[in-house]
């Protein structure tokens, strides 16, 4: 049976806090999956949960921290001394330790890091916070199988065995010379199957995708998404093996950027959430509210010089709606697809190749449309140089919104602007602008104003 927050079981362990009941709590919580746990935490007060996590063993709180909402996770360290932010950090990865280290003030970073007790895990940490945090460094955990080329089949296992304890999950044993360059990887099988004194020289794989140290996460998400690995190594400059990612922390950095095209698509220039504060909303949202209203002015200046004709032929008017929205649609239609093509990699061929092949398309699609477009207005109307005008001027339209949303996220990629932000409202309005005056224009010319 899956587990599930109530409403009950809320109201029950603030009851059990309330009255220090330790023990029922224990009985409660303590058999529970850490993830389990922490969406129990996002429901209660903030003093409540951090009753829990000081009550629980470190073993388990230090990955309950990991899974709560980040805003929720720093209030709660908040709450705590460094040296139990200290007894948190020694029970998880130093991937994950330097992430929730590096939430902390600065100042309080240097007293946490102080009562740390294991040196080797204070070090390896204090070197991961020294990495951007963006890069295949700042993703990597120093945890991993190394084992010496040099090394036999068994000490190799014995060596295995000593690292393996302090390795959540082992994805790949890594083999390195002397000088600790990766040289290749392990195969287990490979390792069962050999005699205990051959050298591991004669049996490891030479051959293992790795990543540098200053890899943009961004490109090591691609390169485990392309192969299929569930780690990847990571080397320096001179190949000597540094740690190693895990597809854990590459869904984290997928979601992430998705959340951001997300975000930019939708008019939003920096990364927000639901419950932050209404400044911060506001500052994200204004700038691309503040760019449509400008598109809009823009339309209704455009509008304003053709109003004699608008005056002449009412029926123009009721239609402009129809050609922005059209050219909006279209546009961000184009850009979209654009857009995925650049985040996933896949997008094959010349830019001259794609304007032409959305060129195509938007011929096809901008023809039909405008021959339904003729059919309606010539029997609601009756008009057929009023039909011609709109169905022209639909058609033209609809191609040029098509080349625009193609053009541009492919010129801001090669410029290195995020392309993403061409999906949203600069798409739109840049589209409704072009949109108007290329509807007035033909109409204008069609009927001869």
């Amino acid at each position: 049976m899956s587990f599930e927050v109530t409403k009950e079981l809320i109201e029950e362990l603030i009851v059990l806090i309330e009255q220090k009941d330790d023990k029922t709590l224990l009985a409660r919580l303590g058999d529970e999956h850490h993830a389990d746990i922490a969406e129990v935490l996002d429901e209660l007060s903030l003093d409540d949960a951090t009753y829990i996590i000081k009550l629980l063993d470190s073993d388990k709180t230090s990955d309950i921290l990991m899974e709560l909402d980040e805003d929720l996770r720093e209030k709660i360290l908040r709450k705590l001394s460094a040296k139990e932010i200290a007894e948190e950090l020694e029970e998880l990865d130093t991937d994950d330790a330097a992430d929730m280290i590096a939430e902390l003030p600065e100042d309080r970073q240097e007293r946490v890091i102080s009562e740390i007790e294991d040196e080797e895990h204070k070090a390896d940490i204090q070197e991961l916070l020294a990495y951007d945090e963006n890069s295949a460094g700042g993703l990597m955990a120093k945890e991993l199988v190394k084992v010496n080329e040099n090394w036999t089949v068994l000490k190799c296992v014995r060596e295995m065995r000593s690292q393996a304890e302090n390795v959540t999950r082992v994805h790949s044993i890594y083999v390195v010379d002397d000088a600790n360059v990766l040289k290749g990887r392990l195969s287990l099988k490979d390792l069962l199957v050999t005699p205990t004194k051959s050298p591991i020289s004669e049996v490891y794989i030479p051959k293992v995708d790795s990543v540098n140290v200053n890899e943009e996460a961004e490109d090591v998400a691609k390169i485990m998404q392309k192969y299929d690995l569930e780690a990847i190594p990571v080397v320096d400059l001179e190949d000597r093996l540094l740690g190693r990612i895990t597809i854990d922390d590459i869904v984290d950095v997928i979601k992430e950027e998705a959340e951001k095209d997300y975000q930019l698509a939708a008019g939003l220039t920096q990364d927000v959430e639901a419950d932050d504060t209404i400044w911060k909303l506001t500052k994200a949202r204004l700038p691309w509210l503040f760019l449509g209203l400008i598109g809009g002015i823009g339309a209704a200046a455009i509008m304003g010089d053709f109003d004699e004709m608008i005056s002449e032929h009412a029926i123009l008017f009721f239609f402009t709606p129809l050609i922005a929205a059209m050219a909006g649609n279209v546009g961000v239609q184009s850009s979209a697809i654009i857009v995925q093509g650049l985040a996933n990699d896949d997008l094959k061929g010349s830019i001259g190749n794609r304007l032409l092949k959305e060129f195509s398309l938007a011929i096809v699609n901008g023809f039909i449309l405008s021959v339904l477009l003729f059919v309606f207005t010539w029997f609601w109307q009756g008009e057929i140089l009023t039909s011609t005008a709109l169905s022209i001027s639909l058609f033209v339209v609809i191609i040029v919104a098509g080349i625009i949303g193609t053009f541009i996220p492919l010129f801001l990629d090669k410029r290195g602007i995020d392309p993403a932000i061409a999906t949203g409202p600069f798409i739109t309005t840049s589209n409704d602008i072009f949109g108007i005056l290329i509807y007035f224009m033909i109409a204008k010319t069609v009927l001869g104003i």
